[in-house]
């Protein structure tokens, strides 16, 4: 049975962990004290088919059966709407079609989300069949079945060296243990470019950018547990209930080094200033705020496969804002490219997800 080391223990690596333990020896490495630390610890995730470019859809679309019925699925009811002021009639409609959003009257926009201000808002859109994702159900699932099937999760895992040998692949992390594997998986999200480095093979260009989030109370008696998610158009701006209050994000995309990473103050301030002017309950109070790394390879697509210098190291990466909605079919492909089975995913994607259109 191959050994095969993974590097990240976010919603990347515990997926793919899982789908390769039942066929291999599996050890992942997470560098925090806990899963999803970093960027799947801090994701407004949802699931919306139409959300991201055509090989983004193809992953969506090849996830969706999981995330309805696996485990006994991971999906709740939401819907989504988007707003827009008088000005952008243009960008509404353009958005309207690429997201599958079909437009509704303001007075049905705003007994769907009863804060829409009629004095801005001039055009809503509207589908019912955006669910929110369960984040921690998604991961928790995925650990308990690479556990299962004998993998080793091992957190305070930091990597600090990586040496290729002549059997495969030694890492040693910062407490001096030592992993040995035949294939090492780099799901390292914002830092995979590093980890890359660090085993001597040539960097893809993954750039992390920060994702700023806000949690406001809203006025007392106002419960959102029924508002759809709600999109500022072109996504200037989103909003999500959460636990009896909202989640708003300025939607910023701010390139980052790889870090533990933190809301800028203006940008959350300049977003809630853009919400605020679509709606009329009073931002009086913000009970948190945090921030998240988003990381993206240079065409915005994920990255999955062998690296074109070496098969024995496979990229997992790259998930931008779309890891949790992609996951189950990205995990799938990462699998099956490392056990050498054919992928069921289309070729085409397959082929606009491969390490090697870099080259």
């Amino acid at each position: 049975m191959s050994r095969i080391i993974v590097i990240g223990g976010g919603i990347a690596g515990i997926s793919a962990a899982a789908r390769l333990a039942p066929h291999a020896q599996v050890s992942v490495l997470e560098g925090e004290a806990s899963l999803a630390y970093h960027a799947s610890g801090r994701s407004a995730a949802m699931f919306l088919l139409n959300y991201g470019n055509a090989t983004i859809k193809a992953l969506n679309a090849a996830s969706a059966d999981h995330h309805r019925h696996a485990d006994g699925g991971v999906l709740s009811s939401r819907g989504m709407m988007m707003v827009a002021g008088p000005d952008h009639l243009a960008a509404f409609w353009a958005d309207s079609a690429d997201l599958g959003l079909d437009e509704v009257t303001l007075d049905e926009a705003q007994r769907l989300w009863p804060i829409l201000n009629r004095e801005t808002v001039a055009h809503a859109a509207y589908r019912e069949d955006a669910q929110d994702l369960d984040t921690d159900l998604l991961i928790q699932n995925f650990a308990r079945s690479a556990r299962a099937h004998g993998a080793q999760i091992v957190t305070d895992a930091r990597v600090s060296g990586i040496e290729r040998t002549s059997a495969g692949w030694r890492v040693t992390t910062a407490n001096g243990q030592v992993h040995e594997g035949d294939l090492l998986v780099n799901a390292a999200g914002a830092w995979a470019d590093e980890v890359a480095r660090m085993a001597g093979v040539t960097p893809l260009g993954i750039q992390p950018y920060r994702r700023s989030m806000a949690r406001i109370a809203l006025p007392q008696g106002m419960s959102p547990a029924d508002w759809p998610f709600v999109d500022g158009v072109g996504e200037s701006w989103y909003c999500k209930p959460d636990a009896g209050a909202l989640i708003v994000s300025p939607a910023d995309e701010d390139p980052v080094d790889p870090q533990d990473a933190w809301a800028d103050d203006m940008v959350l301030a300049e977003g809630l200033a853009r919400y605020q002017e679509m709606v009329t309950a009073p931002v009086t109070r913000m009970l948190a705020n945090w921030a998240g790394l988003r990381s993206f390879a240079p065409d915005r697509a994920l990255v999955i496969g062998a690296d074109i210098g070496d098969a024995a190291f496979l990229w997992c990466a790259g998930q931008g804002g779309y890891g949790f909605q992609t996951a189950p079919a990205a995990s799938q492909l990462l699998a099956d490219l490392a056990l050498g089975v054919t992928p069921a995913l289309d070729p085409a994607a397959v082929a606009a997800l491969d390490p090697k259109r870099f080259a």
